[in-house]
């Protein structure tokens, strides 16, 4: 695996584990579900400015996936998408990169 491949993977991982620490707490300590999450991301003009962010951030990587999977015919790259709203683009973005840059065959 070269060095790029490792740091998409890496940057993957820490994109998964770096949020749940601030978001598994925050649920934890105020009884919330997802409704009062996203209630939250919308509390402020700062939030919600990057809640928009993020959304469409995720909307272009998102049909950046699909498009892509379309034209190389690589599948499994479709593991990104549920990633996106599962966990978050800091994840699904590193590891849609380190997926499309191995070998197809």
């Amino acid at each position: 695996m070269s060095g790029l491949r490792a740091s998409y993977l890496l940057l993957a991982v820490i994109g998964t584990i770096a949020p749940m620490l601030f978001y598994v707490p925050w649920m934890q300590a105020n009884n919330a579900g997802i409704f009062n999450l996203l209630a939250a991301w919308k509390a402020n003009g700062a939030t919600l400015g990057l809640y928009y962010d993020l959304v469409i951030s995720a909307l272009a990587l998102n049909l950046w996936i699909v498009a892509e999977t379309y034209i190389r015919k690589d599948y499994w790259v479709l593991i990104c998408v549920p990633a996106i709203y599962l966990i978050g683009v800091s994840c699904a973005l590193p590891l849609f990169l380190f997926l499309r840059t191995r070998p197809v065959t």
